[in-house]
């Protein structure tokens, strides 16, 4: 997937976000962040997008705490979401394949483009779950959201930055998504830590249905009933509970 699909998606993702939240009152407390009021998932979505610009500029800086972000009012959010959307496309277009600053080492800073594209898409549904708007997500797009994470999920600097990701370790335990198309992923928890691979293997447990609600169950947006069930349930509810982020 090129750099202008990711910028596409981004863009598409951070107007339906704010689309969905338009009419409703900031103070609306998130069901599937229950912490946050919607005040708060619309400022963390516009500061990420301009704190991964600022790293791919600047260089590293600290996590921003959502709480301090300042969408302005409302009436602002829309434009205000827009311009941090576009703030980091225009960074990463400008570094071009100068490697920057991750969490996992340097990349290319398309990195930045393709994590706060999938950070925007789960933060869309949340929006729209909260305020019951109609949210879609081109397959295409749901199925990169599910490699990006499960490579996050890989990466053992993961278990540093959250050490409750340590419980995903297991002693060869295969979980399977199987979309209506393509492949499907094959996770196994493994001693040192988890691995997967794109493949069509069976594996103890499979969840099986299209990739935008297998993303969704995934990063425990849906139910686990939203999707079709193979096998050993205990082990996909065992890993649901222990991938929160």
């Amino acid at each position: 997937m090129d750099n202008a699909r990711f910028a596409d998606g981004l863009h598409e993702h951070t107007a339906g976000l704010a689309t969905a939240v338009a009419h409703a009152d900031p103070g609306t407390r998130v069901p599937t962040c229950p912490d946050w009021p919607l005040r708060t998932l619309v400022g963390h979505v516009g500061q990420a997008h301009r704190w991964a610009a600022s790293i791919v500029r600047d260089g590293p800086s600290p996590v921003p705490d959502p709480f301090d972000a300042d969408p302005g009012s409302p009436g602002k959010w829309s434009a205000w979401l827009r311009e941090g959307a576009e703030d980091l496309e225009d960074a990463v277009r400008t570094a071009g394949d100068t490697p920057v600053w991750t969490f996992f080492g340097p990349q290319p800073a398309r990195f930045w483009l393709r994590r706060m594209l999938h950070d925007t898409v789960v933060h869309h549904a949340d929006a729209a779950l909260t305020t019951s708007s109609a949210f879609t997500v081109a397959p295409d797009l749901a199925a990169d959201a599910i490699s990006e994470w499960l490579e996050v999920l890989c990466d053992p600097v993961t278990t540093s930055l959250k050490p409750a990701f340590a419980e995903l370790r297991g002693t060869g335990q295969t979980l399977r998504l199987a979309p209506q198309d393509g492949p499907g992923w094959l996770i196994t928890r493994s001693p040192e830590g988890v691995r997967w691979t794109r493949t069509t293997k069976t594996a103890d447990v499979t969840l099986t249905g299209p990739a935008p609600d297998l993303l969704l169950v995934l990063t425990r947006r849906l139910p686990l009933d939203r999707v079709t069930v193979t096998g050993d349930e205990a082990l996909a509810a065992h890993w649901l509970a222990h991938t929160a982020a």
